[in-house]
């Protein structure tokens, strides 16, 4: 892992670079999560350098005193453009959460890449009110919710299942809680005609966390958006159904 220090703070991130020439990609996770959640997209590096980061208080970035919401959020662009200025990418891939951190990024900062890909996320982000309840009062609910089928995945093996319940553990409830509201207060709906850059929404159609039409809402306001609904996976895709997620980005690079 190496780090960027921004703000006070220190962000760290994942590069994996095989020695390819194509644009170079910068991941964010969504709520709860890490770098991680991108390890099977490792394999795009043969082709396009990829870069993972961890927003604060996630995996092995310092933490930053911001309010759950609009403070919260901006802190998380921070990161990222932090690590952006460090790796210059020329393309934002953001899942749920993340999504939210790159779009506000992309309408309300200077960023200057060649496109952008939207997995697991939508023009707003609502969360529902029992995990918003659950998630300070009863944490391991929380866990099972989100390993039911058709949430984080359609059909994972018990393996998967838990490693994810166990990442979501070492989170912890302050980090989801906080990052649940600030999904929750999300709203860009009416915004996204400015950003016209090539962009493309991926989503698993089993996804109940954030469904399909979230990613239509998206390629209905942007300018210039493709929709890529992946079988047999649900919110986290790119884990689930590795190989057709990165052929969907790689067609996606390749046209840029």
């Amino acid at each position: 892992m190496e780090t960027v220090t921004h703000h006070g703070r220190e962000t760290a991130y994942r590069e994996f670079d095989r020695g390819a020439s194509g644009p170079r990609v910068l991941a964010v996770h969504g709520s709860g999560g890490t770098h991680r959640v991108w390890s099977a997209q490792a394999e795009l590096a043969s082709d396009y350098p990829f870069v993972a980061l961890d927003l604060s208080g996630h995996g092995g970035s310092d933490d930053v005193a911001a309010e759950p919401g609009y403070e919260t959020l901006s802190a998380y662009v921070d990161d990222t453009l932090a690590v952006a200025e460090a790796v210059d990418p020329d393309v934002l891939l953001g899942n749920s959460l993340g999504g939210a951190v790159i779009i506000t990024a992309l309408l309300e900062r200077e960023v200057d890449v060649d496109g952008v890909v939207l997995a697991g996320t939508g023009p707003r982000l609502p969360v529902l009110d029992d995990l918003l309840r659950w998630v300070s009062e009863d944490f391991d609910r929380v866990v099972e919710f989100f390993h039911e089928p058709d949430h984080l995945f359609h059909d994972a093996d018990a393996a998967t299942l838990d490693v994810s319940r166990a990442a979501l553990r070492k989170t912890g409830p302050e980090i989801l809680e906080r990052d649940f509201r600030t999904a929750h207060g999300f709203d860009r709906r009416g915004d996204l005609t400015a950003i016209d850059l090539p962009a493309l929404a991926i989503v698993g159609e089993y996804d109940r966390l954030t469904p399909v039409h979230y990613h239509e809402a998206l390629c209905e306001e942007l300018p210039d958006c493709d929709l890529t609904v992946l079988d047999d996976a649900a919110h986290l895709a790119m884990l689930e159904s590795p190989t057709a997620f990165n052929d969907a980005v790689r067609s996606f690079l390749a046209e840029l």
